[in-house]
């Protein structure tokens, strides 16, 4: 499988070259285009209960869309729902943890499961995150651009929750207020998270829930007459 990444950051497009009867994972909706020996098998991968652990505890779809190319090979386009960037990482064994919403797509030598989680609690995405193991490649998507940080062992780094994408399984994550009382309740930096290396952070650049609060003051709202 190979993975090029057109119109980073802002519109990125995940195109997809499949090898003749490879196939690739992708979540519902996500598919742009694909190539007419191109088709698709939709289902609930792993069983009933794994798919409702996914649905229930990682925020994703019951079933997921599995679009294998025929024997010529194929190409299928993907891009997520909000405005942002994508990329591709290479698992090579150590657990990933993606944030509700930001997995794309997966080769079939990565496993994709819903996970009750302490860390995705303390780093404000709830008891559950979604959870990749195994060793291939996956997609995962942001809103705005993605900043990758490196941390050394015992390296300590601290990022608003509202801006984690994703993080390798072996960082320690404890949750932390942003400064004294007053800054914590003025500062409107909301929550932050105190990570530990070990690891890799992926950052996406834009809070969805910030431009939520910029959008809602913004709605008319109905007034009702005498």
């Amino acid at each position: 499988m190979e993975i090029d990444i057109q119109f980073r950051p802002s519109y990125s497009l995940a195109i997809v070259k499949l090898a003749p009867n490879e196939r690739v994972r992708a979540d519902k909706g996500s598919m742009v285009s694909h190539s007419a020996g191109v088709e698709v098998e939709t289902k609930a991968e792993g069983g009933f209960l794994k798919s409702l652990g996914r649905s229930i505890l990682g925020g994703e779809s019951f079933f997921q869309n599995f679009w294998k190319a025929g024997g010529q090979g194929g190409e299928v386009t993907l891009a997520p729902d909000l405005p942002g960037d994508i990329i591709c990482i290479q698992m090579t064994g150590t657990p990933l943890l993606i944030q509700s919403g930001s997995y794309l797509a997966s080769e079939d030598g990565i496993d994709i499961s819903g996970k009750l989680s302490g860390k995705g609690f303390l780093s404000g995405e709830g008891f559950s995150m979604l959870e990749a193991t195994g060793s291939g490649k996956v997609l995962v998507s942001s809103y705005g651009a993605i900043y990758e940080k490196e941390l050394g062992s015992g390296e300590k780094y601290i990022v608003d929750t509202t801006h984690l994408v994703a993080f390798d399984g072996n960082v320690n994550v404890q949750a932390r207020a942003v400064g004294g009382l007053k800054s914590t309740v003025l500062s409107g930096e909301g929550l932050v998270v105190e990570l530990t290396g070990p690891g890799k952070l992926y950052l996406q650049t834009r809070s969805p829930q910030a431009l939520i609060s910029w959008i809602i003051p913004q709605i008319p709202t109905k007034t009702v007459s005498s």
